[in-house]
């Protein structure tokens, strides 16, 4: 036990330099900075350089990260604009875990709020939409059960659950989110951005879900009712309720049971389905 004590003692040192150096990182903060220097020899020097740095470099690299997840939004604005965007969020709302990746969930909602972006109000779904690709494509495999299809012949639907894939996610937007994806991918054709632009002034919505084919997500527009539809499974509702919730008449776009599956299966939306109570 005696041994130990100063492992012990060492860990809990370097726990709190480090919590220190956050504490002055984020957001820049004089008393957090002058509790730093305690840690430091030739304080005066060494804190305010070694401070710059860390703050210069993490904002660059939280601008890569940024970048990365949401080439869409880079496109829309342009690099120089976005990195500055990115800085902004990495003041506002910094990262809380080593990987940048993980970081960066709150852009749609800062673009939505932003002052000068108030022209270009399509540009928080535009992030969203690039968000959930960017999860989409981190999120954990799962086989197809095959089997699980034959329970919706035998089983009441009240206890049917439909399971959809791991990192598939939808989005419904009263923007062409789709087509301006679409149109700022590096294999556009020549003329995407000019029916982007048309979409726009056309005032078309559109809705998303997005889900992995092998390890890149794929993007499928789908209508108002595949959407609502999309949204219950995706709240655990079972079989009988997402039924009910896209049933009314009155529906623009009347929802297809059998058709859905059709695609489901083809595009690998359905991760199998789940019977309650077993």
């Amino acid at each position: 036990m005696s041994e130990s004590a100063p492992n012990d003692s060492g860990i809990a040192r370097e726990a709190a330099r480090q919590q220190a150096l956050l504490a002055a990182l984020w957001p820049p903060d004089a008393g957090a900075s002058q509790a730093l220097a305690t840690w430091c020899v030739d304080a005066s020097v060494t804190v305010a350089r070694g401070l710059q740095a860390y703050r210069g470099n993490g904002a660059a690299n939280g601008a890569r990260a940024l970048a990365a997840a949401y080439p869409t939004v880079c496109a829309l604005v342009g690099a120089a604009d976005f990195e500055q965007l990115a800085r902004e969020l990495w003041a506002a709302q910094p990262p809380v875990c080593g990987d940048l990746a993980q970081w960066g969930a709150a852009l749609g909602e800062a673009l939505d709020a932003h002052p000068a972006l108030a022209d270009w109000p399509y540009l928080g779904d535009c992030a969203r939409l690039d968000w959930a690709v960017h999860q989409c494509e981190r999120a954990a495999d799962a086989s197809f059960d095959a089997a699980s299809l034959a329970r919706l012949g035998d089983t009441d639907p009240q206890r049917l659950h439909l399971q959809l894939r791991p990192g598939l996610a939808v989005l419904v937007s009263r923007w062409p989110v789709v087509t301006l994806h679409e149109a700022h991918r590096e294999a556009a054709a020549p003329e995407a951005l000019a029916t982007a632009r048309d979409a726009l002034q056309a005032g078309v919505a559109e809705s998303a879900v997005v889900c992995r084919s092998g390890w890149r997500a794929q993007v499928h527009r789908i209508d108002s009712a595949t959407a609502t539809w999309t949204q219950h499974l995706l709240a655990g509702d079972s079989l009988a309720e997402a039924l009910d919730a896209v049933s009314e008449p009155s529906s623009a776009d009347p929802f297809d049971l059998a058709e859905w599956l059709h695609t489901a299966l083809a595009a690998g939306w359905l991760k199998g389905i789940a019977v309650a109570g077993d």
